[in-house]
């Protein structure tokens, strides 16, 4: 029996390193204005992005820019308008190179606006794209390899969610509880650090006003979040949960929280190497928070309501997971209210439905001989989660597995 709970951890976990490869891990900026039939472009480019260039010999801001230039263009009616300026490079913020581009569409067909950049170095590359329209409109939304063209009018440019109805938005949000496994795990950590019901609905509580409050400022733009980051803090948190699962057992909280803190003040420490994508001052401010976590946690009876706030903490993490996703859309910019509801809804529906399912098969398990081994498959599932929570961690944190955005 304990040969096949350690086979099906095994298979969890397989999946769930299998599904880190859907998380963005490389990101450029793109801003279009449409002017009549004039489209200005600004493309922005992180350094640790411009640094994949030389493996095609762009060395020099102008080889990167002569890179750009055929992979970036505006379209009418399918084909390239004329470019009658750029590949311009301009000053930008420190760390990040700019490149600025005109392009003059004849007729009267609608504009799209394209990009290829990048998707041939890294196929999980994503351009977040800003058009601003002729007409006043704004569209933000994300350019992947399998989506390099944004129509921004006609029926292209009309978002499949601007005629979905309010169950169709609680729908989207369930099946992203149902379809994201980093978020299930996630779920599973609080199941096993909750002893209690009521313990609990403090954690879920927790996690769901955290992941309210960024969805709505990072689908709103109020906040834009560096997305290579938030996928690397979402492995940590699941890491975190199993952690203390495991330190509450153990009993010896201060060697999982002094591992914590080595292991990000390690990856602090190669940062300057470019090694690592993901600032060390971040770095260091997770570990410490950790580490502390752990500790504190640790030594407490009864460390329900501390779990309130720090799982209200990640799900602000996680919200902005939810965002990236939602952004891969062409958001319906008139019915934003509508969506972040109903989204939400069906987030929390699908996350009592996971929960409840779980509780319940434990609680069927605890009336059959699989009793005994209940401790075995909490310790189990705790390493599995530390595994794999710590895999994505720490490979989306290398800089081999992209950059980041400013």
């Amino acid at each position: 029996m304990m040969r096949v709970r350690l086979l099906l951890a095994l298979a969890v976990a397989l999946l769930a390193i299998h599904g880190a490869s859907a998380h963005t891990r490389s990101e450029t900026h793109s801003s279009w204005t449409i002017g009549g039939r004039t489209v200005r472009l600004a493309f922005t480019i992180p350094d640790l992005e411009a640094k994949r260039l030389e493996a095609v010999g762009a060395r020099t801001p102008g080889a990167v820019g002569a890179y750009l230039a055929p992979r970036v263009s505006a379209l009418a009616d399918g084909q390239p308008c004329p470019r009658t300026g750029g590949p311009t490079s301009v000053s930008a913020s420190a760390g990040y190179q700019r490149f600025e581009f005109a392009f003059v569409c004849p007729g009267t067909a609608p504009i799209a606006v394209h990009t290829s950049a990048f998707f041939e170095l890294v196929p999980t590359h994503t351009n977040f794209a800003q058009i601003r329209t002729a007409d006043g409109q704004f569209i933000e939304q994300l350019i992947t390899a399998d989506h390099q063209t944004l129509e921004t009018a006609s029926r292209g440019a009309r978002s499949g969610l601007q005629d979905a109805s309010f169950f169709d938005y609680i729908r989207l949000g369930v099946m992203h509880i149902f379809t994201g496994i980093d978020h299930q795990l996630f779920l599973v950590g609080l199941i096993l650090l909750s002893r209690r019901l009521k313990d609990l609905l403090f954690v879920i509580t927790g996690f769901t006003i955290g992941h309210s409050i960024t969805l709505a400022l990072a689908v709103t733009g109020v906040l834009r979040p560096h997305a290579e980051y938030i996928d690397a803090l979402i492995g940590f948190t699941i890491a975190l949960v199993g952690m203390e699962s495991v330190a509450e057992t153990s009993r010896r909280p201060g060697w999982i929280a002094l591992g914590v803190l080595g292991l990000l003040l390690f990856l602090a420490a190669i940062e300057p190497f470019g090694l690592v994508s993901m600032p060390a001052a971040l770095l260091i401010g997770g570990g410490v928070f950790g580490a502390n976590y752990l500790l504190i946690a640790g030594h407490l009876r009864d460390a329900a309501r501390l779990r309130l706030a720090v799982t209200l903490v990640f799900g602000l993490i996680h919200g902005f997971g939810f965002a990236a996703d939602l952004l891969e859309m062409k958001l319906p910019v008139g019915r934003l209210a509508e969506l972040l509801v109903g989204f939400n809804l069906g987030v929390e529906l699908g996350q009592v439905s996971l929960v409840t399912a779980v509780v319940a098969v434990g609680a069927l398990l605890a009336h059959t001989p699989l009793k005994r081994g209940r401790a075995l498959f909490g310790e189990v599932a705790a390493g599995g989660l530390i595994g794999v929570g710590l895999f994505w961690f720490v490979s989306r944190s290398f800089a081999a597995g992209g950059g980041h955005l400013g």
